[in-house]
């Protein structure tokens, strides 16, 4: 195979999997034209797209709208991922433990680029919850899972996170890359980050580190609440567990703490 043919093929498959992610739990379904305006591709590369996904199950078309779905086969292959995540085994309990104890939503998150993604949640079972899932991705900078996560990941690696255009998603979020440097040191420090209102208003976060055998920070326990209840009054009693949950998580993972 000539070098124009594999680059021919490689910008398939990359647009192929752009298609894919470009799905959510906001826009489920999306129509050819859609697809093609917001990915800057033109109609037809789409249709080729979709249509060599569709015959391997990937996406799904309703013949009545004409939109696009996700297929079976990207249920399958979650399904073989997440029975494989040993986070997600080693924590569930946990998870369910602390959600019981302090009655607020709690996850797992993993940092993936610069942003984070939750990989494990646990709900609550308030009345009044904030609408989150697993496989959402939010920005690192402004969360509190992705400032721990960051705290411990290599200079270069905080300066790709803090080098791009960082949003102000409300008037509290924090888009000052040396603001957020000390912020990321302090956070190291102290073993736990709390961010308020950064991402969305009335909504607060506190997050702790889980390490993995090797002592690495790998993930983190994160629980997520209005700031009715996530506050002044509860913060002390609340990092408290959360740290606690994470090193016992950490402890399942096989981390040992040196002494």
């Amino acid at each position: 195979m000539d070098k124009s043919s594999n680059d021919y093929l490689l910008s398939s498959v990359k647009n192929a999997l752009r298609i894919l992610n470009s799905f959510s739990l906001d826009e489920p379904e999306k129509k050819v034209t859609d697809l093609a305006k917001s990915l800057g591709l033109g109609k037809s590369t789409v249709s080729r797209l979709l249509a060599t996904l569709a015959s391997e199950g990937f996406v799904t078309k309703d013949q009545e709208t004409q939109k696009y779905r996700l297929g079976l086969s990207i249920l399958n292959l979650n399904t073989i991922l997440t029975s494989n995540l040993e986070i997600e085994r080693e924590s569930l309990g946990v998870l369910q433990k602390l959600v019981n104890d302090i009655q607020e939503t709690s996850h797992i998150a993993v940092l993936d680029g610069t942003d984070v993604i939750y990989i494990n949640k646990v709900e609550c079972k308030h009345p009044v919850q904030i609408l989150t899932h697993v496989g959402r991705r939010n920005p690192a900078y402004c969360t509190s899972s992705g400032r721990i996560l960051l705290a411990h990941q290599s200079e270069q690696v905080i300066e790709q996170a803090l080098s791009a255009d960082l949003q102000a998603y409300t008037e509290k979020t924090n888009t000052d890359p040396e603001s957020i440097r000390r912020i990321l040191k302090t956070v190291k420090e102290q073993g736990y980050c709390v961010c308020v209102e950064e991402l969305r208003v009335g909504v607060a976060s506190i997050s702790a580190p889980i390490r993995d055998y090797t002592g690495q920070v790998v993930n983190t326990v994160t629980v997520i609440g209005p700031i009715q209840r996530l506050n002044a009054s509860t913060l002390t009693p609340y990092v408290n567990k959360i740290i606690g949950a994470a090193n016992e998580i950490s402890a399942r993972l096989g981390y040992r703490k040196p002494y």
